[in-house]
């Protein structure tokens, strides 16, 4: 997905078996998120307010 600038989690970027979560914000009202491992795998987009309460009941 070419349209998404991802970066991956700093929550993620210490972890020894390669599991990372890449997180894109670059798109107005969409957060995109996918699998490092798997980058042409599916990427499950939210809006802010989806991923705010995501990450707050993390």
């Amino acid at each position: 997905m070419s349209e998404f600038e991802f970066t991956k989690s700093t929550y993620s970027s210490g972890d020894a078996h390669g599991e990372c979560v890449e997180v894109a914000r670059n798109i107005p009202r969409t957060i995109a998120v996918r699998d490092s491992k798997d980058l042409h795998g599916p990427v499950l987009r939210l809006t802010p307010t989806a991923w705010a309460t995501f990450t707050r009941d993390l």
